[in-house]
């Protein structure tokens, strides 16, 4: 197993970097955009700092499991059910909650509430995806489900020596065979650092090459990091159920999002041409991003694609 550093300290100076400033203030149709298109999102201080601590007190007691490859990152799964009252309740955090129903169009399922550390000497997770559309050896089938979002939430600054976050921008969009979701890599030229502050969350694409760098500092860097999908996303096969007695004890703004985790509601059986089809589908627009794209621009200026000038183009990219 290759347990190498996926990067060295020194390159960690001339590291891509997204300034934190450009997550501030924006809109939700850009926050959209940027999780689509980009393939994750940064919604900054969305924790105060009392709750932090208070989440990093519970988390503190739990008895965590090192990965296969170093002692030096860790877990701790189903952290709803460990009597955490603040972890639990963020899971059911109305901000976060009610931007994924407006995302994803559809109530919400948690499939996930992990607790992970980065301790000095992590090498960094390898860049991966948290999608398999087959499943996988450790999870089962749970990881087939087709579309599903996940949130770190950061209970310790971000910063380029304590293992930030790793991204590979519109990763999840490419159809080469670099990008099947089975691959793994160690470092690539196109990844990207992001750096933020504690409280601060990550919304993510589970179809996007991820990871995150080696934890050169002095300090632990913890996050919780919680799963949705929609109810239409089930997995391609049955997975084990929830506890149900467990389920019964969650506070009740927690215990919506744990019905079963093999609903699936769709119609397989439907025809080619059914009854009552809608003629509007705001979530699918090309408008939904608050612009239209350059290709569209005929329909929005009445100029036709290849009739416009370096001028107009320019506008267009940078709008």
């Amino acid at each position: 197993m290759d347990t190498s550093f996926t990067n060295s300290r020194e390159s960690l100076e001339w590291a891509n970097r997204v300034p934190e400033s450009h997550w501030t203030g924006l809109t939700r149709a850009r926050q959209f955009r940027s999780i689509e298109l980009e393939g994750f999102v940064v919604i900054p201080n969305l924790l105060s700092e009392d709750l932090v601590e208070e989440i990093r007190q519970e988390t503190s007691r739990l008895p965590t499991t090192p990965v296969d490859y170093s002692e030096h990152q860790r877990y701790f799964s189903d952290v709803q059910w460990t009597g955490s009252p603040h972890a639990t309740s963020v899971i059911a955090l109305p901000a976060m909650v009610e931007l994924l129903e407006e995302l994803l169009g559809d109530e919400l399922i948690c499939t996930s509430c992990t607790y992970a550390e980065s301790r000095p000497g992590h090498p960094g997770i390898s860049i991966h995806t948290d999608a398999q559309p087959y499943g996988n050896k450790t999870s089962g089938v749970l990881t087939s489900s087709p579309c599903l979002v996940r949130v770190l939430y950061y209970l310790d600054d971000l910063t380029p020596e304590c293992s930030p976050f790793k991204v590979i921008p519109r990763s999840h969009v490419s159809l080469h065979s670099d990008a099947n979701p089975y691959n793994r890599y160690l470092s690539l030229d196109g990844e990207l650092m992001v750096t933020c502050r504690a409280g601060s969350a990550v919304i993510i694409n589970q179809k996007v090459f991820h990871g995150n760098f080696p934890n050169y500092s002095d300090r632990v860097r913890r996050m919780l990091a919680i799963a949705y999908r929609p109810t239409w996303a089930g997995p391609i096969d049955q997975v084990p159920e929830r506890d149900p007695e467990k389920v019964a004890g969650l506070p009740p703004a927690v215990r919506k999002y744990f019905r079963s985790l093999n609903t699936r509601n769709i119609d397989f059986d439907f025809p080619n041409r059914p009854d009552n089809m809608a003629r509007d589908a705001a979530g699918i627009s090309p408008g939904r991003w608050g612009q239209a794209p350059r290709f569209l621009a005929w329909i929005e200026g009445g100029v036709a694609p290849n009739k416009l000038d370096s001028d107009q183009e320019e506008r267009m990219e940078d709008s």
